[in-house]
């Protein structure tokens, strides 16, 4: 049953999306809790908590490129340069993998990430393979390629000169304009028909967004940055997600003509969904910031999810169902004709790859 949606009286936890660290109970794991005696004595003391802070972790995975046959998206294998993502999308469907490594999908999943610093050599070693057959490789499907710490490692970066070299197609998902600091790497592999980028924009509100996503860029940079591709020459897409009724449904519109205003030529959208322990972190984060309306959104989530929080089946989980559904549905659908919008298909050629060099070194010729 559903319960009414009431104020959390615990402080809002600035600067992160999550606003708890309960560690998942589907593994059987041990819960932790913060004593509050505790906290409230140490304030007395020392004053506030100390605030978060970012930890990465090295990680050295055996292989790097993930295949998949799932009927409901249109990509068979995937490269993850990251576990977790310091943008903290509240809403991010990526959380409860975090569980696996005995972590929260909450807070954890925000703070302590892992980087993958082999990623361009296990994939030089896979594509090399004799039997390797080359399908565009999606980036950004679970967690952000793009995210600050890229800045730093520059994995994502090492990836897309693998495919270059390669000449393997490659699609890039982000809610960041720092994709514009490989721009001359997009251009390269845009000219060989090997790149397309989607953009994710949710909002136009900064101020949302920053409760939403707080560590992401803000929607203005994410339209620039669609701007910029689209005038390099890089087949760029708009994907408005996720909407989530009665909070970011108000924009769908406006995100459409601002876009097709910018000259890119593809939008699509995707409902919000909630699997595992994403589904009571999106509550409590209704209890912090929209009390009040918290009710009406997660009766609307409910309404086109047939009576569920999520849901999981192959075939329907990324086709939102009901009234509410059709109009989402309908209001996009007229705001892409109005724009001059279609959901675009991005055909990459697989026709020119070859299997890359495995001592390291790079054609590029």
């Amino acid at each position: 049953m559903f319960s009414r949606m009431e104020r959390r009286l615990e402080p809002e936890i600035a600067g992160r999306g999550a606003q708890g660290s309960r560690v998942s109970t589907r593994f059987g794991l041990a819960e932790r809790e913060v004593d509050g005696d505790w906290r409230d004595y140490m304030e007395q003391l020392d004053g506030p908590p100390v605030k978060l802070r970012t930890v990465v972790t090295e990680e050295r995975p055996k292989t790097i490129l993930s295949f998949n046959t799932s009927p409901d998206i249109g990509f068979d294998r995937s490269v993850n340069a990251y576990r977790g993502c310091e943008h903290g999308c509240v809403y991010c469907f990526a959380r409860p993998t975090h569980a696996f490594h005995d972590l929260s999908p909450g807070l954890d999943f925000e703070t302590r990430l892992f980087a993958k610093p082999d990623a361009a050599r296990l994939l030089r070693e896979t594509l090399a393979r004799p039997r390797y057959r080359p399908r565009p490789i999606a980036m950004g499907t679970n967690t952000d390629p793009y995210q600050p710490i890229e800045r730093r490692y520059r994995i994502t970066r090492q990836v897309l000169e693998v495919c270059l070299d390669a000449r393997h197609p490659v699609t890039i998902t982000t809610k960041s304009d720092r994709v514009l600091d490989d721009l001359d790497l997009l251009v390269e592999l845009a000219g060989r028909r090997l790149v397309a980028v989607s953009v994710s924009v949710t909002s136009l509100d900064p101020r949302l967004s920053g409760k939403l996503e707080p560590r992401a860029a803000a929607p203005a940079k994410r339209l620039a940055a669609l701007g910029r591709l689209v005038e390099a020459g890089i087949p760029a897409h708009c994907s408005v997600a996720p909407v989530i009724p009665a909070i970011t449904d108000g924009f769908m519109e406006e995100i459409v003509a601002r876009v097709a205003a910018l000259g890119v030529r593809s939008a699509g959208w995707i409902p919000l969904r909630l699997p595992h322990e994403v589904a009571p972190l999106f509550r409590e984060w209704l209890s912090v910031h929209f009390p009040e309306r918290g009710d009406k959104v997660m009766s609307i989530v409910r309404s086109i999810r047939g009576g569920r929080d999520n849901d999981p089946d192959f075939f329907t989980r990324m086709k939102p169902s009901g009234v509410w559904a059709d109009l989402f549905r309908a209001r996009f659908a007229l705001a892409c004709r109005r724009a001059g919008i279609v959901k675009a298909r991005f055909e990459l050629d697989c026709t020119k790859f070859r299997p890359p060099e495995t001592d390291g070194q790079m054609r590029l010729l």
